[in-house]
């Protein structure tokens, strides 16, 4: 199901969609799903119900995002057209986004292009990333390095356990290259480090084959495969009109990273500083970090 969109995209720092069919089904989804619901209140009122009155009204509403759905009228694509699709899910059992995304990496025939801030993605996503490879894509992952991670914290500065965090994606992120060295090494599998300056990275993205883009908040990781509510708008550029637009933003993400020709480049726990080494070490021992990465 697409709704159709000519060729309005305007490129400098950000891709401009003009489509009033895609804004009325979204403040439809809002209005209809969101505002209707008893769990939602208005925070301006001066007597604002408790949490634990809403809990009803919320485990409701929860209930009912898990079905829910963008609505609209599918449309036909013509030759100067790029096809829209609105996409939302919330919850382990059958969301539709987690179907669509992984759908997705597997349509992938020549390249893919995956941006994600947090290295932790679901079994599902690592295991179509694996097929990909297999099928003969070539495979871009773009993440942040560790020092751009939000919650990264200077060894310089006082330690907090929440500093762990950005390391313990590290470690998914050097034992994913390890098992894949071999794609790396004939330049199938490219792992680009984003750094630039003090910013923090926090892109989440999917390029397939120049025909089709994912833009979405959904960070490719357990707690947003199963806890929280997530959009996504898929692009469908069947005739390339906006390729070089596409290839132009990809580029200019790369400017800022390092691409890893081996997983030995990523550093590993005993070159981190001794509290994050004993911090990270406490978790491994009482078998918390398999939890900690489902629920991160």
């Amino acid at each position: 199901m697409y709704l159709a969109q000519h060729q309005r995209y305007r490129y400098d720092r950000y891709h401009v969609i003009k489509s009033k069919a895609l804004a009325d089904c979204m403040a439809g989804f809002i209005s209809n799903t969101l505002v209707a619901s008893d769990a939602v209140t208005c925070l301006a009122q001066p007597n604002r119900p408790e949490t634990k009155v809403l809990k009803p009204a919320i485990r409701d509403l929860r209930a009912r995002l898990q079905k829910a759905s963008y609505h609209f009228i599918s449309q036909h694509l013509n030759e100067d057209q790029i096809g829209l699709t609105p996409m939302v899910g919330l919850g382990k059992r059958k969301n539709f986004l987690n179907i669509q995304i992984c759908r997705l990496i597997a349509s992938a025939q020549e390249e893919l292009t995956i941006c994600t801030p947090y290295f932790n993605p679901p079994r599902s996503v690592t295991r179509e990333i694996r097929r990909a490879l297999r099928r003969g894509v070539n495979v871009t992952i773009i993440v942040g390095d560790k020092t751009a991670n939000d919650f990264y914290i200077p060894p310089e500065e006082p330690f907090k356990t929440i500093s762990g965090l950005p390391y313990l994606y590290e470690i998914n992120l050097r034992a994913f290259a390890r098992r894949n060295e071999a794609a790396i090494a004939k330049r199938q599998l490219k792992i680009h480090l984003w750094k630039h300056d003090d910013n923090s990275f926090h892109l989440k993205g999917i390029w397939v084959d120049r025909t089709y883009m994912l833009l979405t908040g959904n960070n490719l990781n357990p707690r947003a495969w199963k806890l929280d509510l997530e959009n996504a708008i898929l692009l469908h550029d069947k005739k390339k009109l906006i390729e070089a637009q596409a290839q132009r933003e990809i580029d200019k993400i790369l400017e800022h990273t390092q691409q890893i020709g081996s997983y030995r480049q990523i550093e590993k726990l005993d070159t981190y500083p001794a509290k994050v080494q004993k911090l990270l070490k406490r978790i491994k021992r009482i078998r918390a970090d398999h939890l900690l990465n489902q629920i991160l």
